[in-house]
């Protein structure tokens, strides 16, 4: 086994917790069983560590065994990377294809190494007709870096692509080339949604989230479960607009749920429109140029926190502004078609 690839699986090996090696290197299915019941995994890390490359020494392991090690434990803190969404399209009157696995794979590792020298693609097929992808870029004259790769999860048969936020941003088009051709599609965007939380961005771009509800105490009467309403409160007590508030609730509910919302941490919305005045010598109504405007949303959990707002009455202060700057964008990209909150726009 090269020396360098060793270092690899020791590098990867140390960065994986105790607690979850064992399970980790039997997903990684390269040792076998008998080999692992040698390995004292009580003992030191570091004498854990040196035991595994010692067996990995003896089965010869290769730089994509150490590749497929590093795919796993990414899957396994999928957290720790920063996730952007790519959607891709069909050109005019093309078909959907039967998608190949081994093709795609050919397809795109062709294309990147017919571009770059020194450039090394790995893959890990998962159950849910996902296959990871694990690039380690290089150039013309220096060998692939494999500890600052990219990873990139690609569904099969859909037009959706999910890559990890990389500082090596002039790969980007290559990398889209890549998927794009391999994926049999025409063209590739990046959508304005990025987060920590793969399965939440997934949920939101195939439409998974739950907006049709059964709460577990539905048969609890509107008024008292939306306005948190003590049965037993002084009768004496006016509330004020709690037409209002009902009103309020049943649209938040309608629109979120009761269940947990998509982690997503960041969306943008785009807008480009020229102003309209009845007006006459009105200086912006003399203007060619666009006016153009980029609203970012930023939160730890973005989706509750706009849930959070409808009960201090932002939620459709800020529905209505974005849904009347829709309505004058023209054709620029915005967040309705994967955010919940703009479905009743």
């Amino acid at each position: 086994m090269d020396e360098t690839v060793a270092e690899f699986i020791k590098r990867t090996i140390l960065k994986i917790p105790m607690n979850e090696l064992t399970t980790i290197l039997k997903a990684w299915d390269f040792l076998s069983e008998n080999q692992l019941q040698t390995v004292n995994f009580r003992q030191r890390k570091e004498s854990v560590v040196q035991h595994l490359i010692h067996l990995c020494e003896e089965k010869r392991a290769s730089l994509n065994d150490a590749a497929l090690l590093d795919i796993i434990y990414t899957q396994f803190h999928q957290h720790q990377k920063v996730w952007d969404v790519f959607q891709m399209t069909k050109g005019p009157g093309e078909d959907v294809d039967l998608f190949d696995m081994k093709q795609f794979k050919n397809s795109f590792k062709k294309i990147l190494q017919r571009a770059l020298k020194n450039v090394t693609v790995s893959f890990r097929e998962t159950e849910e007709n996902a296959v990871w992808i694990r690039i380690a870029w290089g150039t013309q004259y220096t060998k692939p870096n494999q500890y600052k790769p990219t990873y990139v999860v690609y569904y099969s048969q859909t037009p959706y692509a999910f890559k990890s936020s990389s500082t090596l941003r002039r790969n980007t088009p290559l990398l889209g080339q890549a998927l794009t051709v391999a994926s049999k599609h025409h063209q590739i965007v990046k959508m304005d949604l990025r987060s920590r939380y793969l399965d939440s961005l997934k949920a939101i771009v195939f439409k998974q989230y739950n907006q049709t509800f059964e709460t577990h105490n539905s048969t609890t009467p509107l008024q008292e479960r939306s306005l948190g309403l003590d049965i037993n409160m002084d009768s004496r007590i006016i509330h004020e607009n709690i037409v209002e508030k009902e009103r309020v609730q049943r649209i938040t509910q309608e629109t979120f749920g009761d269940y947990p919302q998509p982690q997503l941490e960041f969306a943008q919305y785009k807008l480009e429109t020229k102003f309209k005045s009845d007006l006459n010598g009105s200086i912006l109504a003399e203007r060619e140029e666009p006016l153009r405007c980029l609203i970012k949303f930023s939160s730890p959990h973005l989706l509750e926190a706009l849930k959070s707002l409808a009960p201090a009455a932002l939620f459709s202060r800020i529905q209505k502004l974005l849904c009347y700057s829709a309505s004058h964008s023209q054709g620029t990209q915005d967040l309705s078609s994967y955010v919940p909150l703009y479905t009743r726009c």
